[in-house]
């Protein structure tokens, strides 16, 4: 593969990749069962501090 055939390959393969890549993730977060998995993570640094005291 030459420099030109790679770069149209990457122009619009690569361009359709990389949006549905970004799709899923967006679509992976706000997913009807993530709330509370977020909402662990979110509260997740104060959990030593209630075991502290």
């Amino acid at each position: 593969m030459n420099y030109d055939a790679l770069r149209h390959f990457a122009d619009s393969w690569g361009l359709l990749f990389m949006t549905a890549v970004f799709l899923t993730l967006i679509g992976w977060t706000f997913r009807p069962g993530a709330g509370r998995t977020h909402e662990e993570a979110a509260h997740m640094i104060f959990d030593e501090d209630k075991n502290d005291v």
